[in-house]
């Protein structure tokens, strides 16, 4: 792999990660993986871990850390239509797609009133995803039933998963092919330290891709 491993850094700043090292390390992995052969990385939770996903997707769409070079022969393609616009070109670098399932006030809102709650997730998984993608589900508590239901429908689509949780990972740990159930159980205590993963995964995978 084309990186320097990060994990490393991540336990030293959280040491009560330590135990979460290989888990990391194999999310890393899948993500760089599903990126390198076109997939995507979908991603779900409720209430702050909604706010989690949203998250995450900015810092992979457009740069985190590195400086993202373009497609050589986008840019040329782009110079040929519009070649006073070079301006327009230098704001853009590569990105990675990233879908959050959690946005989207029209589709949210007709699946809740036309189907219910319980669907939410999976009816979107099922429209977006593909055999290759990787899935997030994020949950302190690891028992989301929405979540729990997207993971059913991520598995028989063939979409590797990985589940963000607190420590045990509740009900989702049966349905995560990559579990990261972080060391704490209070709601606030798992996503102070749901950060540092996601941040980890981030850069990890960016430098995977891009140094």
């Amino acid at each position: 792999m084309n990186y320097t491993d990060e994990s490393d850094g991540l336990i030293k700043s959280y040491p009560q990660l330590s135990a979460l090292k290989a888990a990391l390390e194999q999310a890393r992995d899948a993500l760089v993986e599903c990126f390198k052969n076109g997939n995507k990385l979908l991603l779900a939770g409720s209430g702050g871990s909604a706010a989690d996903c949203e998250h995450i997707a900015g810092e992979m769409i457009k740069e985190f850390k590195l400086k993202r070079k373009r497609d050589k022969e986008f840019d040329a393609r782009f110079l040929r239509r519009f070649p006073n616009d070079g301006a327009l070109l230098g704001l853009l670098a590569q990105g990675l797609p990233v879908v959050s399932l959690v946005s989207g006030v029209a589709i949210n809102t007709a699946i809740l009133n036309d189907v219910g709650g319980g669907a939410l997730y999976a009816q979107k998984l099922y429209a977006l995803g593909k055999k290759g993608d990787v899935f997030l589900a994020i949950s302190t508590s690891g028992n989301s039933e929405p979540l729990i239901a997207a993971l059913k429908v991520a598995l028989s689509a063939g979409l590797k998963t990985i589940a963000l949780t607190g420590a045990g990972g509740g009900k989702m740990k049966e349905y995560a092919d990559i579990l990261i159930d972080v060391p704490q159980t209070e709601t606030y205590r798992v996503q102070e330290l749901h950060l540092p993963v996601y941040h980890y995964l981030c850069a990890a995978v960016e430098r995977g891709l891009f140094l």
